[in-house]
């Protein structure tokens, strides 16, 4: 068939207006739209929007085919196209340039699922588009953007999408497979993921064998910690950790950021080798000696005495109080405390993730900053 367009084809759209007629020739004139002079151009265009607004799918499917990829087409007729139904604009949202990240925004916020993710397999995303894919909380559309290496995802942005999604596979492999991880993802992941997905993580080549088994412990003491209530059950708990190396002041820590003063007593109170009623006694001195004497006793890392004692103080002042994520907020509070003790102590931390600040203080001097 000749896909020159002619002045007789203009004839037959206008003499004989069928859905047939206009879909070919929509076809052919968005096919050659780069190629014809500005006289035709400006005709082309004009008919563009005529086509548009047609009432057959068919036409305007035959225009959006033909202009995904073209750089030249009209802003106004890509934006009328990227909104029309999915057989129109799902090929325009995924591969037309000339739509706007305000365009895209716009249509993420306010269209449906299949558009969404036609947006997150553009073959560039900004980061403020990823953000706005991520706020649809719709866990294809996330799975999609994770997978598309050409998708500029920031780091925070990244850490949410591990909280919301991170059990589910369909995120998580395509997540653990990403080519840029950032390792406060990647530490996130690791308690969230299943345990073929887990073995995935640590086997990423950006991954250090010091770096994985690291990964591990936390997933363990995450995993362990709130698998026990009862006080015997937590004696039990600590006393198995005791046994195989495993009462680590990271998982110590853990159990006072997140409220769980109940282990953290008995882990102490193991470490100290003391009853576990007089641990509590002194972790709970109104004079503050009697914790400071424990903490010597049991042999913990002179770098987390001003962590667990700003937890302790903390302690005190919130309550769970059971309304949604009230163990996160308490958790929080506790991170933000212990940020400010570190910072009177004159230890300057850059970030308030738990893991991070839990690797900063292995790294810290073994001088005594409870003094």
């Amino acid at each position: 068939m000749d896909d020159t367009l002619r002045e007789e084809d203009v004839a037959r759209l206008l003499a004989n207006p069928s859905a047939d007629v206009r879909a070919e020739i929509a076809d052919k004139i968005a096919g050659q739209h780069q190629g014809l002079s500005e006289s035709q151009r400006r005709l082309a265009e004009d008919i563009f929007r005529l086509m548009v607004k047609d009432a057959e799918v068919r036409v305007r499917e035959a225009l959006a085919r033909q202009l995904k990829e073209n750089p030249t087409v009209p802003h106004d007729v890509a934006a009328s196209l990227a909104r029309d139904v999915d057989s129109v604009s799902l090929p325009i949202l995924q591969f037309s340039e000339v739509l706007t990240d305000e365009d895209l925004v716009e249509i993420v916020k306010s269209q449906s699922p299949e558009k969404q993710v036609a947006v997150a397999k553009r073959a560039h995303v900004s980061a403020g588009l990823a953000d706005a894919l991520v706020e649809t909380h719709n866990e294809t559309v996330v799975a999609t953007l994770v997978g598309n290496e050409g998708a500029e995802i920031s780091e925070v942005t990244l850490q949410r999408v591990v909280d919301e999604f991170g059990a589910s596979d369909a995120v998580g492999a395509p997540l653990v497979a990403r080519r840029a991880l950032p390792v406060t993802v990647a530490e996130r992941l690791m308690t969230k993921v299943s345990e073929n997905l887990r073995q995935a993580l640590m086997a990423r080549p950006d991954v250090s064998p010091e770096t994985a088994t690291n990964l591990m412990l936390q997933a363990r003491e995450l995993a362990v910690l709130g698998l026990a209530d009862a006080d015997t059950d937590v004696l039990k708990l600590v006393d198995h950790l005791y046994r195989n190396a495993r009462l680590t002041p990271s998982i110590i820590l853990r159990a006072v950021c997140m409220g769980d003063m109940t282990f953290f007593e008995a882990a102490m109170a193991k470490l100290a080798r003391i009853k576990l009623e007089n641990a509590r006694t002194l972790t709970h001195d109104a004079g503050k000696r009697g914790f400071e004497a424990l903490f010597d006793k049991a042999g913990l890392p002179k770098a987390f005495y001003a962590a667990m004692r700003a937890a302790i103080d903390v302690s005190y002042e919130m309550e769970y109080d059971g309304g949604p994520n009230d163990r996160e907020r308490f958790s929080r509070r506790m991170i933000e405390r212990i940020l400010t003790q570190y910072g009177d102590l004159g230890v300057d931390f850059a970030n308030d993730d738990l893991e991070y600040l839990l690797a900063k203080m292995n790294q810290l001097p073994a001088t005594n900053l409870s003094e």
